[in-house]
């Protein structure tokens, strides 16, 4: 590739990068203002991220068409083919997981107008600063280049899961002590649920780093944890 042409590449390749951290902080800022709203109880917050999500919906298809204009343009080849397909990955793990923040401030909504379930918001809180987190990390790494941050994360996803079965076990106590709580509790074990989902796509995140980086992707299973099973009835989200 000629200088000049290269030097052209590589400016597209930090625009779109810079569209993916910024996109990646607006999804973290949505998943703990949903959290913070569903702990305090505060409908604005709740409406407020729900807005929010157009903007991440926005970003994802700018940062889809930038990556579709230099695939167009500049025919890259190996790893700068890599890099645009990796970006084009992770936007798709950053919208969804947007998604679940968006659907964590629904229920809050709903979830203000009943009575409160002793302790369960801010377990929740805890569990998603924890995704958070691990969302964090992955996009650093994605930004350094860094496997190993992004083999961190991999690893830290079982902590994810061991909150979620914690929570889970709380949920059904509530349900057998108070029969009252049980709808409260159903919405509040599917927003723990997306929770998780959205550390699965985190972890999504990191292996694509590990893609990026080392040209193939993680050859041994992610650490899991097994999941404590769904509280029937009640539609996935």
């Amino acid at each position: 590739m000629e200088p000049h042409i290269r030097s052209a590449f590589d400016k597209d390749l930090e625009a779109v990068q810079a569209m993916v951290m910024k996109m990646g902080g607006l999804v973290e800022h949505a998943l703990l203002n949903a959290a913070e709203a569903l702990d305090k109880r505060d409908e604005a917050l709740a409406e407020s991220v729900r807005a929010g999500d157009r903007a991440i919906d926005e970003l994802e298809d700018l940062i889809h068409t930038e990556c579709a204009r230099i695939l167009a343009l500049r025919s890259p080849t190996a790893g700068d083919l890599r890099t645009v397909l990796t970006v084009m990955r992770i936007v798709g793990s950053l919208e969804r997981a947007g998604d679940y923040a968006k659907n964590l401030a629904k229920r809050s909504l709903v979830l203000s107008q009943m009575q409160v379930v002793a302790g369960a918001t801010s377990s929740i809180a805890r569990m998603a600063r924890s995704v958070v987190g691990l969302l964090r990390d992955a996009l650093d790494a994605f930004a350094a280049r860094d496997a190993v941050l992004a083999e961190d994360v991999r690893n830290r996803d079982a902590e994810v899961d061991q909150m979620y079965n914690a929570l889970f076990r709380e949920f059904l106590t509530h349900m057998m002590e108070d029969p009252r709580n049980i709808t409260a509790c159903m919405h509040l074990h599917f927003i723990a649920k997306n929770i998780e989902r959205v550390g699965d796509h985190a972890t999504g995140i990191a292996e694509q780093v590990i893609y990026l980086v080392k040209g193939a992707m993680p050859e041994a299973e992610r650490p899991k944890v097994e999941l404590a099973a769904g509280i029937p009835p009640g539609r996935k989200d």
